[in-house]
């Protein structure tokens, strides 16, 4: 892995740009950058309209790893290009941004409370072509919905065992357990989760990091023990469809955990702005965003 890298997501002020929406939230994302479902007629043609949205983003002055950690990017991103380079190669090579890549292939059906991930096939390959490219990480998402025993158990236990894996590569896995923000059991799900996690934490080696993206808890501070684990280089966390002002109020009430935002991220950004109110606007997500994010100790 890449010390310096690993060093700027340990240490560095700063946030995680999730840029990372695939087939199934692709659509959804386009519809609140402006472009209705009828602009295109095949995924091909889909993809292009968002690969045009992230490059934008991207590339955008507003977007530099002054206030950004690092990116996390679809498949597709990565095997594309930004201004002629690699898109890892872009990320890091030109605006200082580690770049992560999503490996998951989407949820299974919902079984005790939880969706596990959906089987990944050619993940060894992928983490090579990844690997190849420059990227320094990974993310993988399942969804837990009650607090089941069993059910955050197997997600768990689903996380780490391919995080174990992702590891063997010399990449670092983003373990992203979300919890539902209208789980009628939030709390309750989220104290399995948190001692889930603990025990699989305490059974890694000194030299197996890993990253944990987890849903705004609904106790302050909930994770300030994971904060601190020696295996744990970060802890970020998701929006999890809070809007953007909701998500920063939680989140700088949460010290040491800094945002991996999605939709909270390009909230209120379209594709019919100009340049100059794209990037203001831009600008003042990210600003705001990096400001809840390094609120230090209480």
């Amino acid at each position: 892995m890449n010390q310096e890298q690993l060093d700027k997501i340990r240490s560095a002020d700063g946030f995680v740009a999730a840029l990372d929406q695939s087939g199934g939230s692709t659509p959804r994302a386009l519809e609140h950058y402006g472009i209705a479902r009828d602009a295109y007629s095949n995924d091909e043609e889909m993809f292009d309209l968002i690969h045009a949205m992230r490059v934008r983003i991207i590339a955008s002055p507003s977007f530099g790893g002054d206030r950004i950690l690092a990116a996390i990017l679809f498949e597709a991103t990565m095997d594309r290009q930004i201004e002629g380079i690699d898109s890892p190669s872009y990320l890091w090579g030109t605006k200082k941004v580690v770049p992560i890549l999503k490996v998951d292939k989407g949820l299974a059906d919902e079984s005790d409370g939880v969706q596990l991930m959906k089987p990944i096939p050619g993940l060894d390959e992928l983490l090579e072509r990844a690997l190849a490219k420059g990227v320094f990480g990974t993310k993988m998402r399942s969804f837990g919905r009650l607090a089941d025993e069993r059910g955050i158990k197997n997600l768990i236990d689903q996380q780490f065992d391919i995080a174990i894996q992702i590891l063997a590569t010399g990449l670092v896995p983003i373990i992203e357990p979300e919890i539902d923000i209208h789980s009628p059991e939030k709390s309750g799900a989220e104290e399995l989760l948190r001692s889930a996690i603990h025990e699989h934490l305490d059974a890694l080696r000194p030299d197996q990091p890993v990253i944990l993206k987890l849903t705004l808890p609904d106790e302050d501070d909930f994770y300030a023990d994971l904060v601190k684990h020696p295996n744990v280089v970060r802890v970020v966390a998701l929006s999890g469809g809070y809007t953007r002002d909701e998500a920063n109020a939680l989140l700088a009430r949460n010290h040491g955990v800094v945002a991996s935002f999605s939709r909270a991220l390009t909230e209120g950004l379209s594709a019919d702005q100009s340049d100059d109110e794209f990037n203001a606007l831009l600008d003042a997500s990210i600003d705001s965003i990096f400001r809840a994010s390094t609120v230090k100790e209480p």
